[in-house]
């Protein structure tokens, strides 16, 4: 059993939600966020939950929650990547009937919804400015109104944000609002990457391997040999990228094809390290020959490797609107996603998912 260190051993409702959350993050990197979320959770204060895709940022988030005097009511998460504003607007805020086209009813949102609880905005830096401006006015007077309504309706909603995203860099470039950062940036937690907290590797093996057997109805086990190359793999995807490794794992009834493609991913070293750096470091042994134009070639294609995926995270593998986004024809994304070996964490079978797309179009 994982012990955890938030001063709720003696509460078993407590407890247990944490064991499936943030008391499986065990390593030493975020003894500090635990001790944190302890502090924090019984306040009131807004949070901003700061890392990279996949690191655990809602699992922080439900932990400070379910450790809040709110933890009866309701956590909801909503994210702010996943609609158009004027769609986003209606889903925080709810509207009023006839307030546009297709509203045939009044809908209450999600700041209704949770009131009382906690809401978790998630890719926060991905809101439109104008619904910033909303935003703000919420957390400053506690009150909103729906879309197409003028009844002020009280909000006791505990906020938290979560983002990838460089904020400083975006109020740089007049895409977030420096009032509305700083209204949310009161309590800042930085969620370090996988690679940086390795101890947790085989927790979180373990934890969704006897997850995905008792889903698919399996007994599949992960070996000691797999296990070890988990330990030594950098982990682009995070948290998520290793669940779905397990899942597929545990899917396909053996750990082989899994383990053969983190070896092979081993063996090309690091994708922290570019083609291009990798290339001039071998111009440190005298008898290796590099073709400057191959340097280039490798550069330009993991340059398009590092858009397409940041563009596919951005819009959570929306294929068509990442497409319009990059201009280039669906069918040639499809190709270039397979060409360039990206994978949807979210999928199930990503590999099927993409050869049947491509197949279709």
């Amino acid at each position: 059993m994982i012990e955890t260190t938030y001063g709720v051993d003696n509460n078993p409702e407590m407890k247990e939600p944490l064991m499936e959350g943030l008391g499986l993050c065990t390593s030493s990197k975020m003894q500090p966020i635990r001790d944190l979320v302890a502090k924090v959770a019984a306040t009131n204060t807004t949070v901003l939950l700061r890392g990279e895709s996949g690191v655990g940022k809602e699992v922080v988030g439900r932990a400070i929650h379910k450790l809040s005097p709110r933890a009866a009511k309701l956590f909801l998460k909503v994210n702010c990547a996943a609609l158009p504003g004027e769609l986003l607007e209606s889903e925080l805020f709810g509207h009023e009937k006839g307030a546009f086209t297709g509203a045939y009813r009044q809908k209450p949102g999600k700041f209704e919804a949770a009131d009382g609880g906690t809401l978790l905005l998630d890719e926060i830096a991905e809101m439109p400015i104008r619904l910033q401006a909303k935003l703000l006015h919420v957390l400053q007077d506690g009150e909103f109104s729906r879309v197409g309504g003028e009844k002020l309706i009280g909000s006791d909603v505990r906020l938290i944000a979560a983002t990838n995203r460089d904020l400083e860099a975006a109020m740089r470039a007049h895409q977030f609002r420096e009032d509305l950062y700083y209204r949310l940036n009161v309590i800042e937690i930085r969620v370090p990457p996988l690679r940086e907290r390795r101890e947790e590797i085989p927790i979180l093996i373990e934890h969704f391997r006897r997850r995905f057997n008792a889903q698919y109805g399996r007994t599949v086990d992960i070996p000691a040999d797999t296990v070890r190359v988990f330990m030594e793999y950098h982990w682009p995807g995070n948290i998520r990228e290793l669940e779905n490794a397990v899942k597929r794992i545990v899917v396909l009834g053996s750990a082989r094809p899994v383990h053969q493609e983190i070896v092979a991913s081993l063996a090309r070293g690091p994708r922290t390290m570019s083609p291009l750096t990798a290339a001039v470091a071998a111009t440190v042994n005298p008898d290796q020959v590099v073709s400057l134009k191959e340097i280039a070639r490798q550069a330009a294609r993991e340059a398009e490797r590092v858009a397409i995926k940041e563009v596919l995270d951005r819009v959570h593998w929306n294929r068509a609107k990442a497409a319009r986004l990059l201009q280039i024809s669906y069918k040639a994304l499809l190709y270039k996603i397979v060409q360039c070996g990206l994978v949807n964490q979210d999928d199930k079978e990503p590999e099927a998912v993409k050869e049947t797309e491509i197949m279709a179009s």
